[in-house]
Parts: structure tokens; C-alpha cells; sequence
């Protein structure tokens, strides 16, 4: 298909108030022309309004997309998921369109602003395509089934004698066709099936194939908007100037230099401490460059407070001391010291990783326009319905007096889970009584992040005479995001949270002795979702022990994991693909080396070889990675495979150079030269492989960053070179 044919097939970003809004849009829709409009029902949820006038589904719940079929044959699909370069509102798409059979060039879609009718809009997790896979196609056969119908009783013949094709109801024994939109006011007065049949898998037109996404030629075009492109009559723009310290507060400022230019309008304290002080300062401008310039000449003087930010060897002792201490169980099982001692051989390991920031391309910003008693936003978020109800709580507004417009999202990896941003807009403009955009800086991106934790663990394996897993040891020392966010009463954990547990929950390569203990130690700065969570994490501890375990054992890599991974086949399936793709045991010469591991993210299994080059002085180069995942029914493979590069960039990124320091008391990055992200010249070559299968589609958002870092390590040990246990491998 010609992109051209693409152009204008998503409905217009809400993000031009002058005209009319989401909601707008679908209430005049409505009014205006027959068409056949579905609401897609989720269980659980409230009890939704209907849309179409005098129609009613038998069994009404909370929609989470919207499908309308227009008497021109057009067919519209609102995506409640957002679209960050994911792909969301193609694949979306193309799930419901298949079933419905639509022409796909007739295929529109839309993003509806936060609305409890839509269910769970929050996009995070891997969760978008399997979380409304059956959804989905369900509300798309059952629109086909009544096109059916309605064909077959026009033509008065039995629905069984009529079949689809794109677009079209086809009679063959006599040769009749009826395009969709001539069949949408009969089909409007026919109950909605609430079981339809589904397409046979070797049905599929759509899903399976590689098909261009639907918003590339906005993008390249620059049509695209994200929030940070939004505009609205009389807006203003802020900047806010926040304290660099923990628990720090504003002492003193002099603004005279920043109001001297041109376009800034006020200079103003925001945010109040509990004992009153203020922790920043908002600067208000005509536009985004005087605010950050005004942001910029401001001469302030912080107060540090009673909180001590600790520094990376002040966080190291921390962890190391914890380690000592008790902790609370993840597995216990067998005897675990007996069967070290028993052991023939031992091998030890401390793994350090450290704290993270998300760096989107696109730093947070959001519009806010409060009118008194009611409040607008314009938004690039993640979470537009939890937005929604803080926004509406801070502002001691009704929720349904708040509204979200969603836009593009210039990436999110978790950073936009949080609505401090849509917060920040409300307030401001609550005091100005005008709209204003808040825009953080790169700066404040770096330095205000929710970062993702950092981790000190300790394991210790036994292998007997044979070279087997005897026993395995593991203690996990750092913070906890769900536990920073819900400590309960006692402020003592009496379980392991859930971003802890990530790729922990099922025994490791089923070992039957084993334990991994969790203990608490938070050095005080605030964490957050990172893309893959806590599996970014444990995939490298596990998969760098496993490898370390191999040397020892003196086995192959990949052999020594093969019976580890027999009661796993889809591992075991990912791990054999990758390395057969990847010349496994074949010879790359002197100073290269090959790596491997394993891993399932939020139940997608995915495996990767990473090949690399040492220099004479070290220095790492990664040359080639090869990747095999088991998604299950794959909906769009050009999707997927894009998914995994862009993983693996992201991955790779943070193995080589991401780290977050601190250095008297405050963040010492700041934006891309000392919190680089991986550069054109370093990105290797990547191969990626989908593992046939059946099984319900799974994500593919996240699973391609775990596997990245410990098979980089295992293959620089492959190469020649020392065992990394401690990231980033470059320090900055």
C-alpha cells in the first residue's frame, strides 16, 4: 500500500480548542448522518451511555473503544490506549478491522479524551494489544455479523449463504454485493450480538502481515501533534524553577534580571513545603524560549533541609550493610545452606545497577485551562483517567468537571505514569485564571525524574561434581516503587511488592533450592516505572550468574540453559532461535565474543545474542544483536520488530552510559552530554525473529530491554574481557 493512501487517517488532535473538541466531535457525530456505531465492553466496569439515540446493547458495560461504521463505508476507531511509538493505533486497528472485514484504506481512528466510559485507559505494562485482543475482535464481528444480516434480509436469503469481503457483503450463488455503508441504517435496528463467531486464524487478512502504520505520514509531514506542539487563544507559558535538594526549600531569590527579558511576565514562589515554603519558582512568559531564558537569569538560594542525599559509595554502603540484615521471602524452598556446603564448587557475585531516568524525547509539558469551575488539559500522558481524577481532586473539582485531551506521547517509558505535569498546569493556571502550558526543560527531565531504582544483589550458587545447579542464594537490596508509593502502618514490609518480584515470580530455571530475599533500603530519592521495571533488573543478575555458572562448569552457554529451560518450552524455543540466527559456536576471531540470555517480560519470552569487539584499550563495541520472541499471534510483525530495535537502543543505552549520581546532595546529570543515550555510531546491527505460535497475542513493548545488558556482559567475557557485575560499563 502507498503511504499516500495513509495521509489523513487519523482524526485530528485535540489540541485546537478553537475548534471542536473530542467530545464535541463525537456528541455532533452522533447528531449527523446514519451510521452504525458499536461500543466496545470490557467486564467490571460502569454502566456506559449508549450514543445512538432509541439503541441500547442488551448488556451495557464501560466501552473501552468506540467503532462507528459511516454510511460512506468510512469505519472509525477510538484507541483509549496511548500512542508513544508503540504503534498502539495500528494495531488496535487492524485487530478490529480484520473482524469487521473493513477495507483498511477506509479505516480511520481516533483518540477519545479521558472518560470512565473507555475502561482502563492507562497504557503501560506490555498491556495494549493483549489486554484488548478478544474485546476487539468481538466488536468487530459482531458489526460484520449485523452487516451480514442486514444484507441477507434485503436480499431476503439466509445470513449463512452471505460471506465479506473488504468493505463489501457478498452473495455469490447470485452474484450481489452491498458496500457497508448502504447496509448501515438496516443495520442499525438489529441487535448486537453478544457472542459472534471469529475469524478463523487462516482468515486473517490483516492480522499477521506487515502494514504501514497509520500515523508515519503525519509525522515525517509534521503534522503530527504532541503536547508540547499544543497551542490555545491567550495561553501562556511556564517554566518552573524547582529546588535541586531533597526536602529542600526556597530561601531567597532575585528576579530582576529575569523580568529585564523580553516576554517575561511575572516571576511567582510555587509549591509550599509543610511548614509553609515554598519549593520553587514559576516563570511566566508570552512564549516557551523567554520562560526558559527568564528561568535561566533567575538568582536563587536553596535551603538544603534535614534530608542528605547520599552519594553513589554512600548508597553502596547502605545496600552493603542492608544485605546483612533480614528480609522478607520471595522463595524458600529446600535447604539452601546445607546444599552450598555440600556443594562441589562455589561461585559468588555482587551486581550493582544504578538508578535510571527515563529521558523521553519529548520532556513533560501539558496546557491547563482553568475556568473557575471547570478545567481543560492538553496532555501527553500515559494515564489519562488516574490524570484526570488527581487533577479533579487537586483542584476540588467534580472528575467530570476536568477534561483530558490526549496527544502523541514523544515517548513515555513509564516517566508519563505519573501526573505531575497535568498538576503543575492546573495550579498555575488556577492562579492566572488563563490558560498556560507548563514545559520542563531537559534539565528539569534529568534532574525531577521518578527514577528507576537502583539495585545492589548478592547471589551465591552451588554446582555439584557434574557441573548441575545445586542451590542458589540471592538477596535484593534497594527501594521499591509500589512500596514508596503504599508502604503499609508499620513502615516494615510483611511482603515483597510487584515490581521487586518482576521476573521472580515463577522459581528461577525451576530450581527446587533456592531462596531470594528482599530487604528495604531506600536512599530517599523518588522512584518510578522504567521501561521493563523490575525485570531490567533481575534479568541481568540472573542471566550473568547463569553465564558465570556455565565458565565454571566449563559448559556452553547455551547448552548448560537447555535443561534448565525443559519444563519452559517457549523459553527454551527463544533461546534455540536466537542462537541458531546467530552462528552460535561458530568462531568470530580474536577479540570478539558472543553472549546469550533469556528472559520472560510480563509473559513474553524473549531471548538475545549480543556479539561484540574489544579493543586493545577495552573499549566495547557491539556489533551485531540478534533477537527471538515468542509474542504469540502476531498482529502487525513490522511493529514487533521495530518494538525490539527500539528496545534494545533503549537497553543498550542504559548498559553502556545510564547512570544517576548524585554529588553534593543534588542529581549530577543534567541532559544528554552527561546522561548520554546511544548515539547512530553505536547502534549495532539487529536481527529479530518471531517464534511461530498460537497462543493470544502477548506485549512486545518492553520484553526487548532485559535480555540486553547480561548478554552484552557474558558476551564481553566471551571476547576476552573481565566479568561486568557493576553498569553502566562507561563511566561518566
Amino acid at each position: 500500500m502507498d503511504d499516500t493512501t495513509l495521509s489523513d487517517r487519523t482524526a485530528p488532535a485535540p489540541s485546537e480548542p478553537a475548534g471542536r473538541s473530542r467530545r464535541e466531535f463525537l456528541r455532533s457525530g452522533l447528531a449527523g448522518g446514519a451510521s452504525l456505531m458499536l461500543w466496545l465492553t470490557l467486564p467490571g466496569a460502569a454502566r456506559p451511555g449508549w450514543g445512538v439515540e432509541g439503541a441500547e446493547p442488551a448488556d451495557p458495560l464501560s466501552p473501552n473503544a468506540f467503532l462507528r461504521v459511516e454510511s460512506d463505508g468510512s469505519v472509525s476507531v477510538a484507541i483509549g490506549k496511548s500512542e508513544m511509538g508503540q504503534g498502539v493505533r495500528t494495531s488496535l486497528a487492524m485487530i478490529v478491522a480484520d473482524e469487521l472485514d473493513a477495507d483498511w484504506r477506509m479505516v480511520r481512528v481516533w483518540q477519545p479524551d479521558a472518560d470512565a466510559r473507555f475502561g482502563d485507559q492507562d497504557t503501560g505494562g506490555s498491556t495494549s494489544v493483549k489486554g484488548s485482543w478478544m474485546a476487539l475482535r468481538k466488536t468487530g464481528a459482531a458489526a460484520r455479523q449485523m452487516l451480514l444480516a442486514a444484507a441477507a434480509t434485503s436480499w431476503g436469503v439466509s445470513p449463512d449463504s452471505c460471506r465479506t469481503e473488504p468493505g463489501v457483503v457478498v452473495h455469490p450463488a447470485t452474484g450481489r454485493r452491498a458496500p457497508y455503508g448502504s447496509l448501515v441504517a438496516a443495520a442499525r435496528t438489529l441487535a448486537v450480538p453478544s457472542d459472534p463467531p471469529l475469524k478463523r486464524p487462516s482468515e486473517f487478512r490483516l492480522i499477521g502481515k506487515s502494514t504501514p502504520r497509520l500515523d508515519t505520514p503525519d509525522k515525517v509531514t509534521g503534522k503530527a501533534l504532541y503536547g508540547i506542539d499544543v497551542r490555545v487563544p491567550g495561553m501562556l507559558v511556564a517554566t518552573i524553577v524547582r529546588c535541586p535538594y531533597v526536602g529542600g526549600s526556597l530561601k531567597k531569590y532575585d528576579d530582576s534580571a529575569a523580568k529585564r527579558i523580553r516576554g517575561v511576565r511575572d516571576v511567582f514562589p510555587y509549591e509550599a513545603t509543610p511548614d509553609g515554603k515554598a519549593s520553587a519558582l514559576v516563570v511566566l512568559a508570552t512564549s516557551t524560549w523567554p520562560a526558559i531564558a527568564g528561568s535561566r537569569a533567575l538568582e536563587v538560594t536553596w535551603e538544603q533541609g534535614d534530608a542528605k542525599s547520599p552519594t553513589r559509595a554512600d548508597i553502596d554502603r547502605l545496600f552493603d550493610k542492608a544485605a546483612s540484615g533480614g528480609g522478607v521471602a520471595i522463595h524458600d524452598s529446600g535447604d539452601v545452606p546445607k546444599a552450598l556446603e555440600a556443594a562441589a564448587h562455589r561461585v559468588e557475585a555482587v551486581y550493582e545497577l544504578p538508578y535510571l531516568a527515563h529521558a523521553p524525547m519529548e520532556p513533560l509539558n501539558c496546557v491547563a485551562d482553568f475556568r473557575g469551575d471547570s478545567c481543560e488539559l492538553w496532555a501527553s500522558t500515559q494515564i489519562p483517567t488516574e490524570a484526570r481524577q488527581v487533577v479533579a481532586k487537586t483542584l476540588g473539582l467534580p472528575e467530570e468537571k476536568v477534561t483530558v485531551h490526549v496527544t502523541l506521547l514523544g515517548g513515555g517509558f513509564g516517566r508519563r505514569l505519573f501526573a505531575d505535569a497535568l498538576v503543575e498546569a492546573a495550579l498555575v493556571s488556577r492562579r492566572l485564571r488563563a490558560p498556560v502550558q507548563v514545559v520542563w526543560t531537559r534539565e528539569d527531565d534529568i534532574r525531577h525524574d521518578y527514577y528507576r531504582p537502583a539495585s545492589w544483589q548478592r547471589v551465591i550458587a552451588g554446582l555439584d561434581a557434574g557441573g548441575q545447579i545445586v542451590a542458589w542464594d540471592q538477596v535484593i537490596v534497594g527501594p521499591s516503587i509500589s512500596w514508596s508509593m503504599h508502604p503499609n502502618a508499620s513502615g516494615v514490609p510483611d511482603k515483597v511488592p510487584g515490581d521487586i518480584r518482576q521476573g521472580l515470580d515463577k522459581p528461577i530455571y525451576n530450581l527446587r533450592t533456592l531462596r531470594q530475599l528482599w530487604v528495604l533500603s531506600d536512599p530517599g530519592l523518588r522512584v518510578g516505572w522504567w521501561r521493563s521495571v523490575g525485570n531490567s533488573q533481575n534479568a541481568f543478575v540472573i542471566e550473568s550468574m547463569i553465564d558465570e555458572l556455565a565458565r565454571a562448569a566449563n559448559k556452553d552457554p547455551v547448552a548448560f540453559r537447555r535443561p534448565l529451560l525443559a519444563a519452559e518450552p517457549r523459553k527454551l524455543a527463544v533461546l534455540e532461535l536466537a542462537a541458531e540466527r546467530a552462528g552460535w559456536g561458530k568462531d568470530l576471531g580474536a577479540g570478539r565474543g558472543r553472549g546469550v540470555a533469556v528472559h520472560d517480560t510480563f509473559g513474553t519470552p524473549t531471548a538475545q545474542v549480543v556479539e561484540v569487539s574489544l579493543s586493545k584499550d577495552g573499549s566495547v563495541r557491539v556489533d551485531r544483536v540478534v533477537c527471538a520472541i515468542d509474542c504469540g499471534t502476531v498482529v502487525n510483525p513490522a511493529i514487533i520488530a521495530s518494538q525490539m530495535e527500539s528496545g534494545i537502543a533503549f537497553a543498550l543505552s542504559a548498559a553502556l552510559e545510564g547512570r544517576i549520581s548524585l554529588e553534593d546532595g543534588r542529581v549530577a546529570q543534567s541532559n544528554f552530554h552527561d546522561y548520554r543515550v546511544l548515539r547512530m555510531p553505536d547502534m549495532p546491527k539487529v536481527d529479530v525473529h518471531i517464534v511461530p505460535s498460537s497462543e493470544p497475542p502477548g506485549g512486545v513493548g518492553e520484553p526487548g530491554v532485559p535480555p540486553l545488558a547480561p548478554a552484552l556482559a557474558n558476551a564481553i567475557v566471551a571476547a576476552g574481557g573481565p566479568r561486568v557485575r557493576q553498569l553502566p560499563l562507561r563511566s561518566s
